[in-house]
């Protein structure tokens, strides 16, 4: 592709574009994304077609080509939103947008062009009162290119934005809006009865009319909260640069959130992430387990599949196993921070469960409980890890975490059960509050299971710090993984099966 076939703005030049698709994809790649060099060249050549002007398809033909999963998708729009801000619309000094990208002069941080005076795009000859009238006649009239000019012109009176000041943009939009009573908007919609054509205050109440008219009305308010956020955004990056807007707003993918830190919105994530990334995971294992299974070779099919080629085994035939799934032991430390560890890694083993010939779970924090039935007995896994951590009998003397103790009676109680196919799967931070390790446990599961692993959500420059012993259950190990989000979570499970 030539430089002089992507279709930019006037004033911005066709280079300068490509540059900002290269940084564009770096970012991509920095904020975790997979986008291989083909995906590159593939968005390059689809944006041949399209103009910038026409951002949401410019937004949704980039998004077809780089995002592989639709996780990806918030990641993909923060970038684009940040990347191609300067080139949406915003307001110039006499109070018309200045387009998809401007002219190429230089803006001061009010919008407006340095040097020059104006009251039409600023609107400065307007009381607030004025400007809060016109906003609420554009959005009864769902005026679009209104609604934007007044986002900036809100923006540009409101805001307080300082250049180089370090503050969010949550911050300036906070201001924004509560200065145009944004909360109260919907009720000043309603009461004026709807838009053009639309029942008012004359007719007779409705309530399911009134429930679709206040939605309608919401998703307005909605639609131009976004433009006061980009308008935000786009005068941060005009002030900030690029690079350093998109370092402040990149978010982890949902795969890459830490357990232990996760905001609630961010948890909810994981939740939705936990079923499609298993099946994925399921059948990518199931394909690598048949290849990897040959089986010995048939002599008999050999020789008779041998006949069409004049006699030659030119096919050799094999007999297909049947590959053997191992026997899954969890035991779940769920004592304070490490709980919501262990809830996802539960829901994940579960989830892999025709993975496993059998799954079994035990959950301890100085006391230890079986807690398969809760599985068994539930329709939803949210459900049973629910009543795991309702319902387990988990506390022994104080509710303090007490490894030995847990390990000692799991030993007593269960160490018959344990079979050569059996893989054990211990999750904990391994701080045990100075009490006995009990460590020769370990050692005797070792000896009777097929595999022995520790999954640990502190990082590894935490271990053997404070009451963490967890090098001396580690020695007695077949492996102690790292293991603080989905993604590392995803690559264990791929080792454990294929062991």
């Amino acid at each position: 592709m030539t430089r002089n076939q992507l279709e930019v703005p006037s004033g911005v030049g066709s280079g300068v574009m490509l540059d900002v698709l290269q940084g564009f994809v770096h970012e991509l790649r920095a904020a975790g994304l997979p986008v291989s060099m083909t995906e590159n060249l593939d968005a390059m050549r689809a944006v041949e077609h399209i103009s910038l002007s026409e951002r949401e398809t410019f937004r949704e033909v980039l998004a077809a080509t780089l995002v592989k999963h639709f996780r990806h998708r918030r990641a993909f729009d923060t970038v684009f939103d940040v990347y191609f801000a300067l080139y949406s619309g915003g307001i110039g000094e006499d109070g018309e947008g200045d387009g998809e990208g401007g002219d190429g002069e230089a803006r001061d941080e009010s919008g407006g062009v340095p040097g020059q005076q104006g009251s039409g795009g600023s609107g400065e000859g307007m009381s607030n009162e004025e400007l809060a009238e016109m906003l609420l006649s554009a959005l009864m009239n769902m005026d679009r290119e209104q609604l934007r000019q007044l986002a900036a012109m809100a923006v540009q009176r409101f805001a307080g934005m300082e250049p180089g000041r370090p503050v969010g943009g949550t911050y300036y939009l906070y201001r924004t809006l509560r200065q145009l009573d944004y909360d109260a908007l919907a009720e000043k919609m309603m009461q004026q009865g709807g838009p053009p054509g639309q029942p008012g205050e004359d007719e007779p109440d409705d309530p399911l009319a009134d429930r679709f008219q206040r939605e309608e009305f919401e998703a307005r308010l909605k639609e131009f909260r976004e433009l006061v956020e980009a308008e935000i955004r786009r005068r941060l990056v005009a002030d900030r640069g690029v690079e350093a807007m998109a370092r402040t707003l990149r978010k982890p993918l949902p795969e890459d959130v830490d357990f232990m830190h996760a905001s609630r919105e961010e948890m909810q994530q994981l939740q939705h992430a936990i079923e499609p990334l298993t099946r994925a995971l399921a059948a990518r294992l199931a394909q690598r387990r048949r290849r990897r299974n040959r089986g010995t070779l048939d002599f008999r099919q050999t020789v008779r599949h041998s006949l069409s080629y004049g006699g030659v085994p030119a096919e050799p035939k094999f007999r297909h196993p049947k590959p053997s799934k191992p026997e899954i032991m969890v035991v779940a430390d769920i004592s304070g921070s490490v709980a919501s560890f262990a809830r996802f890694t539960l829901q994940f083993v579960y989830a892999m469960a025709g993975q496993f010939s059998k799954v079994r779970s035990w959950v301890f924090i100085d006391g230890i409980d079986e807690v398969t039935r809760f599985f068994d007995e539930s329709n939803e896994l949210t459900e049973a890890v629910h009543r795991v951590n309702t319902e387990a009998d988990v506390v022994w003397v104080d509710g303090h975490s007490d490894y030995g103790h847990a390990f000692e009676v799991f030993h007593d109680r269960h160490l018959h059960e344990i079979t050569p196919k059996t893989a054990i799967i211990l999750l904990g931070d391994a701080r045990n509050n100075y009490h006995a390790t009990q460590h020769w446990v370990l050692k005797e599961l070792r000896q009777k299971a097929r595999r022995l692993y520790w999954l640990n959500p502190e990082p590894r420059g935490y271990w053997d710090t404070g009451d963490s012993v967890v090098s001396e259950y580690g020695v007695h190990c077949d492996g102690v993984y790292e293991c603080r989000n989905l993604r590392q979570l995803e690559r264990f499970v791929a080792a454990v099966i294929e062991a």
